[in-house]
């Protein structure tokens, strides 16, 4: 081999020395740089908490948990610390005098001691219709079916949904004899008042309607319990609304029949219990939501089971109504 073959094999393998140490260490820092960016990402993992499922699915509603937002990939959520306050805060509970009721339902307990299938009927407007609800199954009829169910296993309880929307305390007696007679309930739970004052319907005239209503269905031989409006923003801001829950409590006293104060508990819920408005309305600031109508069922299913189960020498001993 010449002189000048050797030099060129020698140059050719200083040439191919320099480029095998270059591209080692070019593949050892790119590894590292890899390393160090999983290192970052996995820092970052506990920052991205999962938010739980919409409050409308039924394993949130039996819970009866807070509303959550639905999880989203791109935007992390809130860390834990935070969330927890909310969500520990949204129990569904109402102080006792609240949610009791005054008298007896005496219908509904000779029944539910007769073994008979019971009959209710929920008839009123647009939130006993379930207005704004993700489903039917998540209305306040159909999540009170479930509660008293539980409450008395092995009986039959149907409760009918005569909701509809937009309609006021008259056109709902209109139809007291096909959607509330017809079907022979034991109990009537008549949700009303709300309509009215959205329209603006005079009060006088409003309570005449109410007291014949009432006595229409009482002389038909059931329970009835009356439900006054919602407290929601959009209620809240008409001038007589609280004329109208005062009108519908004295109907209920005078008349003798039950009340479930559903704007004193949902007040309870935003003036003693600060929840959000966004934790039982709409966003439409008006209707309920999926965790309202729930606890709305769970607390009325709890009065009705408690008042159809009474002794009655001491629901006798108890005040007609309430001071």
């Amino acid at each position: 081999m010449s002189n000048d073959q050797r030099v060129t094999m020698v140059r050719c393998r200083r040439t191919a020395f320099v480029a095998a140490f270059f591209a080692v260490h070019i593949v050892a820092a790119h590894s590292a740089a890899l390393a160090q960016g999983a290192g970052e990402e996995t820092s970052r993992a506990p920052e991205l908490i999962p938010i739980a499922a919409p409050a409308a699915t039924p394993a949130a509603i039996a819970g009866l948990a807070a509303p959550h937002v639905p999880a989203a990939s791109a935007t992390p959520a809130k860390p834990a610390a935070a969330a927890a306050a909310p969500l520990a805060s949204a129990i569904c509970t109402a102080p006792a005098d609240l949610t009791h009721f005054d008298r007896p339902l005496l219908h509904t307990m000779r029944r539910l001691a007769s073994g008979l299938p019971l009959t209710i009927v929920a008839i009123g407007s647009s939130s006993t219709a379930g207005a704004l609800a993700s489903s039917a199954a998540a209305t306040y009829p159909a999540r009170l079916a479930i509660e008293l169910k539980a409450r008395f296993p092995g009986r039959g309880i149907t409760v009918f949904n005569r909701g509809v929307n937009g309609e006021v305390t008259d056109e709902m007696m209109a139809r007291f004899a096909t959607d509330v007679i017809a079907a022979h309930p034991q109990l009537v739970l008549w949700q009303v008042g709300t309509n009215s004052v959205l329209h603006d319907n005079p009060l006088q005239a409003h309570s005449s309607q109410l007291r014949h209503g009432l006595e229409e269905l009482k002389a038909a031989g059931v329970d009835v319990v009356l439900i006054d409006p919602q407290y929601a923003p959009k209620v809240l801001a008409k001038s007589e609304t609280r004329a109208m829950v005062g009108q519908i409590e004295l109907a209920a006293k005078e008349e003798n029949v039950d009340l479930f104060r559903r704007f004193a508990v949902m007040r309870d819920w935003h003036e003693v219990q600060h929840l959000g408005f966004d934790v039982f309305v709409a966003p439409d600031s008006l209707h309920m939501n999926d965790w309202g109508y729930a606890c709305w069922a769970k607390l009325i299913g709890k009065a009705i089971a408690e008042a159809a189960t009474r002794p009655v020498a001491a629901a006798a001993a108890r005040p007609a109504g309430r001071p």
